[in-house]
């Protein structure tokens, strides 16, 4: 469940810090919440594809702790950023 190249330059174009961003923390977790949405509607009609969940929850573990970076240096970033990609409830 890869990402199409424009839907990636979509996301650099959103959650970039500086012009010429390409691996902040923010951005990698936007890729990374893209990805894991992808995948998670991929498991729901494969529910039986064990190596795709294993990935999955790779994805979520490298996710959590970029945030827990994020909240430790950047508070106000990281907020913003769950507001912006929905997440933690």
């Amino acid at each position: 469940m890869t990402l199409l190249q424009a839907r990636k330059q979509e996301l650099i174009s959103a959650y970039q810090v500086h012009e010429t961003d390409t691996g902040s923390a923010d951005l990698q977790i936007a890729m990374l919440t893209e990805r894991i949405n992808r995948l998670s509607a991929h498991l729901q009609n494969n529910k039986k594809d064990y190596s795709s969940r294993r990935g999955l929850l790779k994805m979520i573990g490298q996710r959590k702790r970029l945030m827990g970076y994020l909240q430790k240096h950047d508070s106000d970033r990281y907020r913003a950023l769950i507001q912006k990609l929905g997440i933690r409830g």
